[in-house]
């Protein structure tokens, strides 16, 4: 079997049931961006400066694992296809995982941290190998790239629906549930959000199928596989882009908490004559929430942008808008809540098609590995990929956890005028440097729009030659 016989489009079961599997991985990857340095720093408390080491460290280990995740899914063959068993087999380890990390023991410091290593890794491990064949389960469902980039907007609308689960339910079920113990609050709330995405990834694997298999009589080769990725140029050039956009939006995300709690706090919001309270719990809720919301509508406009300016241009243009959006907001007074409110209006709308492009792209990659070569390892190039994101997300947290130690950050009590500072360089122009870069690199990125037309009548031709020759 190569591509789908009975045409290109996919369901939309299938694109929903495709794109809930993000909504479960974003149950945790969310709580990563905005609330586990948090978690660390203010519950558990350890220092932001050990918790920031330990994200850096724990790479090595994810060195290892994705590229590894990747070759074996990539050589696993079974009635549900290379990638489909993983979300069957992976799904409760992972969510069992996810629930230990926010579990930690009434240990001393150095038990915490220790139990801190063990825990995040193990979680990162079982994401890996959750998340890698997920990824790869994108490039095979449909040889269409516009298809793909559809079912991108849809899985990025899934995204950000997990991001709404946790940027509106977290802190207030972990106040339910805590009733003023935030240890226990938070170990009811993750055991209900385990549980859900363990569901979601079931969903998932029931409701997608696999179309696309590598060239008949391909051999596997690890060494040629690497050879082949590593020089391919626009994997090297999104996969370096994603590192930095990662960057961009884990230090924005992580900083959301420490900006609302210890610069912004309670405000007053004037609106038509009348005066709203915010308290700052409210205001970072609201100011999450209303992003989301936003960025979900600019996601399901992918497509359009994707046809109308080419998948490069449309993921640089935006990147960019959003680097420059986000810097403004150090010259944001604490009491101008409507300038707040748009600044974070304008950096959602962007953040919307760049989340989506990145993944609708890194599927061409596999169809360019292939056009070039011959040969297709979805499943290794996709491991590549979800590394560097996943080498994005520790920079940009350790990046927080040490500037902040840097700037003389203290839990729980008023910060120090160099600490406020450090924060407010956190919101605005540390992570616009992020996205500085990585809009750079793009302007690189050679897939356009015409050259993937051409890739995909040239593969279809070949994988019909090919099946005409099994049969």
């Amino acid at each position: 079997m190569t591509a789908s016989r009975g045409g290109e489009k996919l369901s939309l079961t299938e694109k929903v049931g495709y794109a809930v599997g993000d909504t479960a991985s974003n149950i945790y990857f969310q709580t990563f961006l905005y609330f586990i340095l948090f978690y660390y720093t203010d519950v558990v408390g350890l220092s932001a400066g050990a918790v920031a080491t330990m994200f850096a460290v724990s790479r090595v280990w994810d060195a290892f694992n994705d590229p590894a995740m990747g070759t074996i899914a990539d050589r696993t063959n079974t009635r549900w296809g290379k990638f489909r068993p993983f979300l069957l087999w992976g799904a409760v380890p992972f969510g069992v995982f996810g629930f230990l990390t926010f579990v930690t023991p009434d240990f001393d410091p150095t038990g915490k941290l220790i139990y801190a290593y063990l825990t995040y890794n193990l979680l990162m491990m079982a994401y890996t190998a959750i998340n890698v064949p997920y990824a790869a389960l994108m490039g095979v469902i449909t040889p269409n790239s516009l298809e793909r980039t559809s079912l991108a907007s849809y899985r990025f609308v899934g995204v950000f629906v997990g991001a709404l689960i946790v940027q509106s339910a977290t802190l207030p079920l972990v106040a339910y549930f805590g009733q003023g113990d935030q240890a226990r609050g938070w170990r009811i709330t993750m055991a209900i959000l385990s549980a859900l995405a363990i569901g979601l990834f079931f969903t998932t694997f029931a409701t997608t199928r696999e179309r696309v298999q590598p060239p008949p009589g391909q051999k596997g080769d690890f060494a040629r596989d690497l050879k082949d990725l590593f020089t391919n140029r626009p994997w090297l050039l999104i996969g370096a882009a994603t590192i930095f956009q990662l960057g961009f939006i884990v230090v924005r995300s992580s900083s959301v908490a420490y900006y609302f709690k210890y610069y912004v706090g309670d405000q007053q919001l004037q609106f038509m004559g009348s005066t709203i309270p915010l308290s700052f719990e409210a205001f970072s809720s609201s100011f999450l929430i209303s992003g989301s919301l936003i960025t979900i509508g600019a996601t399901m406009l992918t497509r359009w942008f994707a046809q109308w300016f080419g998948k490069g241009a449309a993921y640089t243009g935006f990147l960019a808008i959003s680097a420059v959006a986000q810097a403004l907001f150090f010259v944001v007074e604490p009491h101008n809540v409507i300038a707040i409110y748009l600044l974070n209006a304008v950096v959602s709308f962007a953040w919307g098609p760049v989340s989506a492009l990145q993944w609708s792209m890194y599927t061409d990659c596999a169809d360019h590995l292939e056009w070039t070569k011959n040969r297709r390892v979805t499943g290794l190039l996709m491991a590549a990929s979800l590394f560097a994101l996943k080498m994005g997300l520790a920079i940009g947290g350790a990046f927080v956890g040490w500037t902040l130690e840097y700037h003389g950050f203290v839990a729980n009590v008023d910060q120090a005028p160099e600490a406020l500072t450090g924060i407010r360089f956190l919101m605005s122009f540390y992570p616009a440097m992020f996205g500085v870069v990585g809009v750079v690199l793009m302007f690189f990125y050679p897939l356009t729009n015409q050259t993937m037309a051409v890739i995909e009548r040239e593969l279809k031709t070949r994988r019909a030659a090919a099946q005409e020759g099994v049969e």
